[in-house]
């Protein structure tokens, strides 16, 4: 692949690594990652109280017979407004994990799939002379970057996090830490030189 700088001039080009970018999307793998992670952001909070917990409703409202109203013995009855909730939501751990070599396969099956869509840029280093947005504006001009972009580098430049953070379509991420759901969020991964030579040993991959 071609390689550019922070000028979107091609400067060389690299070879990717078989391990990794073998052009294979496996979809159902891709659909468990993304399904975990979505699990995994939930806080499972959510409550409602049942009839044995909301407060009052000891007493019998009114007598068994010869009302002619309907029979009741609680006003805190599911029936009732301000009643209790049936069959309602409780605290839960809605958390699962999947397994390493499964996570490793969606992140390879998301690096190909941005691979083959023509959506992954290489560049020799991210580096900002100083902390400005203009700065880091003008570098994505430079590689005609539009929509949410992905950049993962081999280590933050704090120039660079702080050039990039006010922009609401830039992510950036060290390539210890991205996910594959940051991969399939993007429109458009742009990777550092180095974070693409660290990527097989974070997979494993040769």
């Amino acid at each position: 692949m071609p390689v550019y700088n922070s000028k979107g001039k091609e400067v060389e080009t690299v070879e990717l690594s078989k391990g990794i970018f073998n052009g294979t999307v496996n979809k159902g793998v891709l659909y468990q990652a993304v399904r975990s992670y979505n699990a995994n952001q939930r806080q499972g909070t959510a409550a409602t109280k049942t009839i044995s917990e909301v407060s009052g409703g000891g007493k019998k409202p009114w007598a068994q017979k010869g009302t002619g109203r309907a029979r009741a013995g609680s006003i805190r009855s599911p029936l009732w407004r301000g009643g209790g909730v049936t069959f309602g939501p409780h605290p839960r751990d809605y958390h699962y994990d999947i397994p390493k070599k499964m996570k490793s396969l969606a992140l390879m099956s998301g690096l190909n799939s941005k691979w083959m869509d023509r959506d992954l840029v290489i560049i020799d280093s991210l580096v900002v002379d100083e902390p400005k947005t203009k700065r880091f504006k003008e570098i994505m001009g430079a590689l005609k970057l539009k929509g949410k972009t992905l950049f993962i580098v081999d280590t933050i430049d704090q120039n660079v996090a702080r050039a990039s953070r006010n922009l609401r379509e830039v992510r950036l991420k060290n390539y210890k830490d991205f996910s594959t759901v940051d991969l399939l969020s993007s429109d458009k991964v742009v990777m550092s030189k180095a974070a693409l030579k660290m990527l097989p040993e974070r997979l494993k991959t040769k």
